[in-house]
């Protein structure tokens, strides 16, 4: 037990008597949490949703979002660039759909930190903090640190959906297990987000079909057997497992005695068309789905885009299995595998959410964990047989639309090399400030956990550069 409390996370900041004496007006949600609601930076409060779509493994910047012709050819790499929708910037040849409707967006240029492995990278791209070991790949630990969806289900429940947080195409692998940073953590199970997998599956969320003609009178006649049965298990209880799989069962009923969730996930209402135009793999059809979550009212999605950072190694005849860590091979890959679903599907994604009006209050951001190295090197402990590029944090590039987001900019910019940012560095923990801040939940608060201990929920500040 002291282990436990000497591995969390520092509670820098105020006990809960306190703060809450303040006056720091604010949300206090179950006695859990403060967050201010009042006017705040640019983009407080501007987003119902947030759509978060991170591409594990690490795009490569300089192949893709920041490149630089310019440069020697062991550093630019084996792509022509294109001219976009926004006058003078230019992005990989590879992306001409997303070059179309970057009028409707801002690249950040300028992210950096210090985190070089997929599965604390990730972590601290899905936490906002760095993991205790850096630069490694843990399993998930009940003590790691919540991910946004169970901070925000601190912080914020809502009552427009069942969930607070819904993670698509998920859980993200590193590269066939789990990695940390995507679950409740400290805070329990019961912060979980809702995780569903192939979205091209029939029905993604396995096993909640409902039975036809199934009335609702008949469903709460189950959750009252459920909750009989469960009230002579006080035993059981105390089982961590046991509590883990009572918590899948009542997810499990919110989603069967929910007809909006039900709705939410069906992919079959869509239009043929539509669908084909987001492209009927795994991450396309997850697109499409966040699209619907954030119609049914979801306030934060996580787009996991290939639920594999590294699947080619075992699958390389598998697009889906293909993640964004390209150490070798690197053009094939991009050029064969991963780009041309890339840019069909997020322009996709832009494109439907801008004509249904979506995008003027959902903050969409897409980001890695990382960059790639900017120099071009066949690396001898990895598959293939040409060149590709290394993990790197120094610099990479996100990109961020709508909730006021400015359309049509580029926020900071790298050396000749694409190697360091030559103006303001930006962190992932800035990043989950300003997911924050767009949903109206002050980053400067705090939220508890069950032993009334406080938190910081951002250690970083909104990017108000992006709305500019």
């Amino acid at each position: 037990m002291l282990r436990f409390f000497e591995e969390l996370p520092t509670a820098r900041g105020i006990r809960r008597r306190q703060f809450l004496q303040l006056g720091a007006a604010g949300l206090l949600a179950s006695g859990s949490a403060v967050g201010a609601e009042t006017s705040g930076p640019p983009g407080f409060g501007k987003a119902r949703s947030v759509v978060l779509i991170f591409a594990s493994g690490g795009q490569s910047h300089i192949d893709m979002w920041d490149p630089k012709p310019l440069a020697p050819t062991d550093i630019r790499g084996a792509f022509q660039t294109i001219s976009t929708a926004v006058p003078g910037v230019a992005v990989c040849e590879h992306m001409p759909r997303i070059g179309k409707v970057l009028d409707r967006a801002t690249i950040l240029r300028s992210m950096s930190h210090e985190d070089l492995d997929h599965g604390t990278a990730a972590y601290l791209s899905l936490t906002g903090r760095y993991h205790v070991r850096r630069s490694g790949n843990p399993p998930p630990r009940p003590i790691d640190f919540p991910t946004y969806g169970a901070v925000l289900k601190r912080t914020r429940p809502t009552d427009r959906f069942p969930y607070e947080c819904v993670h698509v195409n998920g859980p993200a692998l590193v590269p066939f297990y789990e990695g940390p940073g995507q679950n409740g953590g400290f805070l329990g199970r019961e912060f979980d987000p809702f995780v569903v997998g192939n979205p091209n599956q029939a029905v993604p969320v396995t096993g909640l079909d409902p039975q036809p003609g199934l009335p609702p009178v008949r469903m709460q006649s189950r959750r009252s057997l459920k909750e009989s049965f469960d009230s002579y298990l006080s035993d059981l209880e105390r089982q961590p497992a046991t509590r883990d799989m009572s918590e899948l069962y009542r997810q499990a009923l919110d989603v069967l005695g929910s007809p909006q969730c039900r709705r939410a996930f069906d992919l079959k209402q869509e239009p043929r068309q539509l669908r084909d135009r987001y492209g009927r793999h795994r991450s396309g059809q997850a697109c499409l789905l966040a699209r619907r979550l954030v119609e049914a009212g979801v306030p934060l999605i996580n787009v996991i885009w290939n639920h594999s950072n590294r699947g080619q190694d075992r699958f390389p005849d598998d697009t889906d299995m293909y993640g964004w860590d390209t150490h070798n091979d690197i053009f094939d890959a991009l050029r064969d595998r991963l780009l041309p679903r890339f840019d069909e599907s997020f322009s996709a994604f832009i494109e439907d959410m801008d004509q249904r009006g979506l995008l003027d209050n959902t903050l969409v951001i897409c980001m890695g964990e990382f960059g790639r190295a900017p120099r071009v090197a066949l690396e001898p402990n990895f598959a293939g047989a040409t060149p590709g590029r290394k993990h790197w944090a120094a610099s990479y590039s996100v990109v961020l639309a709508g909730a006021g987001v400015g359309r049509g900019a580029v926020v900071g910019a790298t050396d000749r090399l694409g190697a360091e940012p030559t103006t303001k560095r930006y962190g992932p923990w800035d990043l989950a400030a300003t997911m924050y801040s767009a949903l109206g939940i002050d980053p400067r608060g705090h939220f508890t956990d069950s032993l009334d201990r406080s938190f910081p929920i951002s250690i970083g500040r909104p990017v108000e550069e992006v709305y500019r």
